[in-house]
């Protein structure tokens, strides 16, 4: 069997996938094709990577292909296809994404999945995705296409409406929702044996219920605890409390990403809303130079201690591989498109996240029905951009590019039509060949 990553570069995370994927009896003796454009860091991800081999055993086969010219052969006669690229990375364009729009007087907390950046980092990633699918569908047409490259839904989204190849979003968000909420606000011994159901879409995936482990309802405790954590100057998750008290429900992506997500809680006419939800503005770009020089010293540590083991971690794609295998069933909170309206009050050509038995027939959606009204109606505001950046990537029409703009929720609700058609163009041209040329 062979499993290919793609975005190898991403080591900490290729660690934990392929690392996971060691532990696995029935994934271990596979051949491992690591692939990226950046030679360095695919050669810091062999040392860790057969570090971790020798620790399990030996078993397998690491392969690296660097380089666009070598990423078909990466590719040939894949089972599996992992992705974790980031196309342009922090430098420079994750700095392009935030500087340009703060021109404009437009703020932004992560920028990965919605917003202006969400936006722009979506274009460029399908540009680049664009060839991979026409590889796989030459080279490993039945291969399962594992992306967990944001943003979720429009990545994703585009895979399965424009490509033949077979394609399920995974994200981290879904398994640790409820286990967060609680133990954020200190209902820790009704961990153990929680049940819950998740559907929505990616980061905004609608946690509908919460039961302990006998089976009684958690809701209600859960929102009479939502007042005095929101009055917590140093309590940190505020928006998703802020959505309980509003909307009903808690939803699966951390506070600082869903801050972006609509029009409510970032407006500069309102600056007192950042210190009083505690929103962390500008945190990505943060992450980015910290984790840069965080795994720049793990790396050195590594060289010099060796790696002693590896604990299977949470991460969907190994189980998921596992499961399709042995045709063990297996469920995940995975991002489909929604055929057949499994969430029957949002749109077919929407990409959502819903749960999903997995075996050895593949990746099976199941019904959930529609979302309560306001659940939907949130889902949908973000749902609209996706669409519409898809369709930009689709077209190249610029006039698309404008209108997913205009009608996100928090650039909307900053910026008028004029100056947001402006921002675009500017970064536009700022991304340069990260891009296609838009008509």
């Amino acid at each position: 069997m062979k499993i290919t990553f793609m975005g190898a570069g991403s080591t900490v995370f290729v660690r934990n996938v392929i690392g996971d994927c060691l532990c696995s009896e029935a994934l271990r003796d596979s051949t491992f094709a690591l692939y990226d454009i950046d030679g360095q860091r695919l050669e810091e991800s062999r040392t860790i990577l057969e570090a971790i081999q020798k620790a399990k055993g030996g078993y397998g086969k690491i392969e690296c292909y660097l380089g666009v010219e070598n990423r078909k052969e990466a590719l040939r006669g894949a089972n599996f296809v992992v992705n974790a690229i980031q196309v342009g990375l922090y430098d420079p364009c994750t700095i392009i994404d935030f500087e340009v729009p703060k021109k404009y007087g437009l703020r932004q907390t992560i920028g990965d999945t919605l917003g202006i950046g969400g936006i722009m980092r979506g274009l460029r990633t399908i540009n680049v995705l664009k060839d991979f699918a026409a590889d796989i569908e030459e080279v490993c047409p039945d291969a399962w296409f594992l992306n967990y490259t944001n943003p979720m839904a429009i990545v994703s989204g585009y895979m399965q409406r424009f490509t033949p190849v077979k394609t399920v979003g995974l994200c981290h968000s879904v398994q640790v929702c409820s286990e967060d909420l609680l133990t954020d606000i200190y209902m820790h011994d009704k961990v153990e044996g929680c049940r819950d159901f998740i559907a929505g879409i990616n980061h905004m995936a609608w946690l509908l219920k919460i039961e302990d482990k006998d089976g009684n309802d958690l809701y209600p405790e859960i929102k009479a605890r939502v007042d005095k954590y929101l009055a917590d100057p140093e309590f940190d998750n505020k928006v998703r409390l802020d959505y309980i008290k509003n909307f009903g429900y808690y939803c699966t992506e951390s506070s600082e990403h869903n801050a972006e997500y609509n029009m409510f809680y970032i407006k500069s006419k309102y600056p007192e809303l950042i210190e009083r939800y505690n929103i962390p503005l500008d945190e990505y770009p943060r992450r980015c130079i910290d984790g840069m020089a965080h795994w720049k010293r793990e790396y050195e540590e590594i060289l010099q201690s060796g790696v002693k083991d590896h604990k299977r971690s949470h991460e969907y794609a190994s189980w998921i591989m596992e499961s399709m295998v042995t045709n063990t069933p297996y469920q995940i909170g995975g991002n489909v498109l929604n055929k057949n309206h499994i969430i029957t009050n949002l749109p077919a050509e929407a990409c959502v996240e819903v749960p999903c038995l997995v075996n050895g027939n593949g990746i099976n959606p199941t019904y959930v029905g529609a979302l309560p009204v306001q659940c939907a109606a949130m889902n949908m505001t973000n749902i609209n951009v996706q669409l519409l950046t898809i369709e930009a990537a689709r077209t190249l029409k610029r006039e698309h590019i404008y209108q997913a703009a205009m009608l996100d929720p928090h650039t909307g609700s900053e910026l008028d039509i004029d100056t947001i058609k402006k921002m675009v163009d500017e970064l536009i041209e700022a991304h340069g060949d990260y891009l296609p040329k838009y008509h």
